[in-house]
């Protein structure tokens, strides 16, 4: 099936991990950390789902990290996902796992399901333990408060923020034999992003009848240009998670991998997780803008990926869009140092952005350009480079966002 023919029959809808048939969610304010805001948020199925997951490849990870993994890697059906924030449960020894053990019991003595079904997910301080007690009594009122429209599911979304200064939700829905499939999801990361895996806690939810095998690949293969092309600054978390929980029941004939129903429910999850990746990288601590890399024209998708996320990485270009300064050499280093060979004398290169486009360079040579609508241009809150380096017709982008005084503010004092 083309990929316009697919992009017809998917329909972007209001909504995040509840979007999805069967699926509830809740927030609750436990004072973990946090006073006078929800800090505790559930995602909960009806039914029992098959789960796929990725997580950090820092090689300090936290308890919820290790627990999330064995879980997902025994094969096992999950039913619910615990989230806190404020405290990362990292670097916690063997009474942070106890934890997540003790996390899971009470989680399955409130929802009446297996212990086993329970996953669970921290963000926030690293080292400090989690008071057990007020984790309880929240595990309680999230119980209490379970609900399946949108307004549930957004409140879940902002209980797991930390810095992040506003939610992050997404959701799609396709049509496969006749039954309408969602995909839901929702996410946290502003700081402490630059994923190996994915970035920091994102779980996503479908209704759709799918093999594990189908799952687990869509997932793992699609993280590769969503998740794993951005970063705020550089940094790869203890707590990086993102789970996918899928409950079959919407009903629909059971896809499986390498059909044209898998083909088009990733490209639905895509959409999912691509516009969850760039709320992350346009929410960056102190950002003012997110800044999209384009490579075009590459030989390999390797080089060009290489290429975007270098542009990305890169605190000169970063400091560069946040000063509104078309300082394009930069731009140009940054490609230079990716470890992607390209022709530098074969470049050509673009600014563009809601207030239009303006090109800069042509054959690695600057042309006689605006300054002043380059300025223009990098003042807007979305930007975008694109380099073609004519090699090819391989593409890839990566997002970040700009680097700014405000960065430093946030985590100078983060822990007080």
């Amino acid at each position: 099936m083309p990929v316009k023919e697919r992009m017809k029959e998917m329909e972007i809808i209001k909504g995040g991990v509840t979007a999805a048939k069967g699926f509830q969610a809740a927030a609750a304010a436990a004072g973990i950390k946090y006073e006078g805001r929800t800090d505790m948020a559930i995602v909960y199925s009806k039914k029992p789902c098959k789960t796929a997951g990725t997580f950090t490849s820092n090689v300090v990870k936290a308890a919820p990290v290790k627990w999330d993994r064995a879980k997902v890697e025994s094969g096992v059906k999950s039913q619910a996902v615990i989230i806190n924030s404020g405290i990362a449960n990292a670097c916690t020894g063997p009474e942070g796992y106890d934890v997540c053990r003790k996390t899971a019991k009470k989680a399955a003595e409130v929802l009446k399901i297996d212990k086993d079904a329970v996953l669970v997910g921290s963000t926030g301080v690293i080292g400090m333990q989690i008071p057990m007690e007020k984790l309880k009594a929240g595990i309680e009122k999230l119980a209490e408060n379970l609900g399946e429209d949108a307004e549930h599911g957004n409140q879940a979304a902002k209980a797991i923020m930390t810095t992040d200064t506003v939610e992050k939700e997404a959701a799609a829905c396709i049509e496969i034999g006749g039954k309408k499939v969602t995909i839901g999801g929702m996410a946290k990361g502003s700081g402490m992003i630059h994923p190996n895996m994915c970035t920091m806690l994102a779980f996503v939810t479908t209704d759709a009848v799918i093999s594990k095998k189908a799952l687990r690949r869509a997932l793992h293969s699609d993280v590769q240009d969503t998740f794993n092309m951005i970063s705020v600054d550089g940094d790869t978390s203890t707590n990086d998670t993102l789970l996918l929980l899928a409950n079959g029941m919407a009903g629909n004939e059971k896809i499986r991998y390498g059909t044209p129903e898998y083909e088009q429910f990733l490209e639905a999850l895509h959409y999912v997780n691509e516009t969850l990746a760039k709320k992350m990288a346009g929410d960056g601590e102190g950002a003012t803008a997110l800044f999209e890399a384009k490579i075009v024209g590459a030989g390999t998708k390797e080089q060009a990926k290489k290429l975007a996320k270098s542009i990305i990485c890169s605190n000169l270009t970063k400091t560069a869009v946040a000063g509104h300064d078309a300082n394009w050499g930069r731009i140009l280093c940054a490609m230079g140092y990716s470890g992607a060979k390209f022709d530098p004398e074969k470049v050509d290169l673009y600014l563009e952005s809601r207030a239009g486009k303006i090109k800069l360079v042509q054959d690695g040579t600057a042309l006689d350009y605006s300054e002043e609508k380059a300025t223009e241009i990098l003042s807007q809150p979305e930007v975008t480079a694109t380099a073609d380096i004519k090699e090819g017709t391989e593409k890839a982008a990566a997002w970040g966002c700009d680097l700014t005084h405000g960065y430093i503010d946030i985590n100078a004092d983060y822990r007080s």
